[in-house]
């Protein structure tokens, strides 16, 4: 029947793994000025608020460079304790510390031949500032107990939603590390000022949820439609999603009305 099409058409759209869910002339300038630096080894910032989808623009950049066919690897700053950050840059020979029971290869090893995406890197402490700055200049590495450099070959392509140039004045950021990572920056705009990408990216995300929770397929109402575009979307993509998922699940009918978004009760608690 006609619902069966319309999912079957919804499942080999999503299938095809597009990696941008809407369009907009924002949206393609910026992917015009990342498909010219992916063609060289230029060290890209990708700069732009929380929850745009910066790792997703790096992997568009590895995916259109001449290392597509090697390693993608992302590591968040931000997310990893500060004593244990080294180690997984860098990697550590057995013995170097107690629980080094075995030699472990960091992610720049692992990224060899390909990109190492260093998200949230206005987070990295200032020690392993220098020791980031002294492997992108000599283009090798040394795992934390160890003395053999290992050359490495990567393409390094950084993220961050903080005022970089602020924390060089406050002594928080090396200012020759920043202009190393900062050859190619590239803003990304948030959502707010991409907005005819929402609904196309409210209705991938609606279902792929009604998918993955095994849910009626669901639509979302005129009313929706244009609340989700009058909406600024602080938290960006990310935000979105959570709404939509919120929405599917939640939802009685088998279509996504006005209150079913929550948007009224976000509004109230920012």
């Amino acid at each position: 029947d006609t619902r069966k099409i319309k999912v079957e058409r919804r499942k080999q759209g999503s299938d095809r793994r597009k990696k941008f869910y809407g369009s907009s002339e924002k949206l393609e300038k910026i992917k015009n000025t990342l498909q010219k630096a992916a063609k060289t080894d230029a060290s890209i910032m990708l700069l732009g608020e929380s929850g745009v989808g910066k790792e997703l623009f790096a992997r568009y950049i590895h995916e259109a460079s001449p290392r597509y066919a090697g390693p993608f690897i992302a590591i968040n700053m931000a997310a990893i304790p500060e004593n244990l950050l080294e180690s997984e840059l860098f990697g550590y020979e057995k013995g170097a510390f107690t629980d080094a029971t075995a030699q472990k290869i960091g992610h720049f090893e692992s990224a060899h031949k390909g990109t190492l995406f260093l998200d949230e890197i206005g987070e990295m402490p200032p020690a392993l500032q220098a020791k980031l700055l002294r492997v992108i200049q000599e283009r090798e590495i040394v795992r934390v107990g160890g003395t053999k450099p290992t050359r490495i070959d990567v393409r390094i392509v950084s993220a961050t939603n903080v005022n970089i140039t602020e924390k060089i004045k406050n002594k928080q950021f090396r200012e020759d590390l920043y202009y190393r990572l900062n050859t190619i920056p590239v803003k990304i705009a948030p959502l707010r000022e991409r907005k005819e990408e929402i609904l196309d990216i409210a209705t991938e995300y609606l279902y792929r949820t009604c998918r993955q929770y095994d849910l009626p397929y669901k639509q979302l109402s005129d009313g929706a439609k244009e609340e989700l575009l009058a909406y600024d979307w602080p938290g960006n993509i990310r935000e979105l999603r959570s709404v939509i998922e919120r929405a599917a699940i939640l939802s009685d009918g088998e279509m996504i009305e006005t209150e079913d978004l929550g948007l009224d009760i976000r509004i109230g608690a920012l």
